[in-house]
């Protein structure tokens, strides 16, 4: 297994889903996720991040059944042709996270923070992996209706003590528990940039820390006329700022242009 704390781990995102904000209906199709996933693993990939349920801004729900029906040949895939590949499934649903689980899946990536099924809880503290906790104010359908906070940091930061106290309770090992402060997930631009140059303030949870900045809107915020398909630049840039900041592991779509910039910065501190 990883050591989370080594850093800097890429996540190569899989999404096997119809409409994703930045890939949506390119892996749908088993064969085309398998062939993405070797792809990702060529470029460097630590970890692969396999997702059947769209999270995006206003994404509809999908059912257990559905989702399961997308991720789970996948894992399973994967794990028989490459044994040794880290997989995080990434759900809200306590019954795909068990049998993405009993066909391999080493992580739970939880949007919900594991609060959306009550049953989350349990699965992961029973089966003893690591589970990453991301912030999120309100649900995918409603995240981007005005959020506020009093201070977007501190607001985070207490929403994830509070988590990691729920886990810890319940007996999941603290070294086990990784946090996202959840960029573009119930926040707005000037949120998201705040959150960007405080990461280091994210340390004093005790965890490691999980940074998804890839492609995502705010971007195209800053640069209006930015498809998700052409935020590669601004992803490089919010990952150096986590790299410079002491994040951990980094959830991309772009592994090869991401461990470039990483291996070019990595040099330039060398004495």
């Amino acid at each position: 297994m990883i050591d989370f704390k080594k850093g800097p781990l890429l996540m190569g995102v899989v999404n096997v889903t119809p409409d994703s904000f930045s890939d949506g209906g390119n892996y749908l199709d088993p064969a085309a996720a398998l062939s993405h996933a070797r792809q990702l693993l060529e470029e460097g990939a630590d970890i692969l991040d396999i997702g059947g349920e769209s999270t995006r801004p206003n994404a509809s729900p999908v059912s257990p059944a559905e989702e399961q029906s997308r991720v789970l040949p996948v894992i399973a895939a994967l794990k028989k042709e490459r044994p040794e590949t880290i997989i995080s499934v990434d759900t809200r649903h306590a019954d795909t996270m068990e049998q993405a689980i009993a066909v391999g899946a080493d992580i739970i990536n939880d949007v919900s923070a594991l609060t959306h099924d009550p049953r989350s809880l349990d699965v992961v503290a029973k089966a003893k992996v690591p589970a990453i906790l991301m912030h999120m104010q309100g649900t995918p359908e409603t995240m981007q209706n005005k959020p506020e906070y009093n201070d977007v940091v501190e607001d985070i930061l207490a929403y994830l003590r509070e988590k990691i106290e729920k886990c810890e309770a319940a007996g999941v090992d603290q070294s086990k528990i990784i946090c996202d402060p959840g960029i573009g997930f119930g926040k707005t631009l000037e949120n998201n940039l705040t959150i960007l140059k405080n990461l280091n303030k994210f340390h004093s949870l005790g965890c490691s820390i999980l940074l998804g900045a890839s492609r995502k809107s705010f971007i195209e915020k800053l640069v209006p006329g930015s498809p998700a398909n052409e935020r590669l630049a601004g992803s490089l840039a919010a990952a150096i700022q986590g790299l410079e900041q002491g994040v951990q592991i980094f959830r991309v779509h772009d592994v090869k242009e991401t461990r470039q910039a990483f291996m070019l910065w990595q040099a330039l501190q060398a004495p």
